[in-house]
């Protein structure tokens, strides 16, 4: 029994770091719809959100509080830095995460973006909708790109 493509597609787009960025070109190289694509990494990459907004910084605090080092170090770090930013990052928070999560770039992405959003104690629907709007800006480039330079090169060779 072999696994469809559009399953190997959704479950890359929910990974953190790669996300849709990197799931949209293997959908392209497996020769999927790309408005096919599209929906199905827009779904992946959204569906782990909403429990990073609402668990995420319950996990940092309980990892703050570990007897493990390492987690000392990770969660205190990520903690302080929110903290420290939060004040100048507050007031342009919706359109300015949006933006964040809509630049294409590994690390910058929905679940950065809900990290971002969690430690800025931003309301649950505002974050939720900017980060959503930036996932389907940053799907739509992905989409474009990977399919229009897959393409071009096509065309060249």
């Amino acid at each position: 029994m072999s696994i469809p493509n559009e399953l190997y597609v959704f479950l890359i787009s929910m990974l953190p770091i790669v996300e849709l960025r990197g799931a949209i070109p293997v959908g392209h190289v497996m020769e999927l719809n790309p408005v096919i694509c599209y929906l199905i990494c827009i779904v992946g990459n959204m569906l782990p959100i909403p429990f990073i907004l609402l668990f995420i910084k319950k996990i940092l605090e309980y990892m703050s509080k570990s007897k493990i080092k390492l987690f000392n170090k990770v969660s205190n770090k990520i903690l302080d830095k929110a903290a420290h930013r939060s004040e100048k990052l507050n007031k342009a928070s919706f359109w300015g995460l949006c933006l964040f999560v809509a630049i294409p770039l590994p690390g910058t992405g929905g679940w950065t973006g809900a990290l971002v959003a969690a430690m800025l104690n931003m309301r649950f629907r505002k974050s939720l909708l900017s980060i959503f709007l930036g996932v389907l800006i940053a799907g739509a480039i992905m989409t474009v790109a990977s399919y229009t330079a897959v393409s071009f090169l096509k065309f060249l060779l």
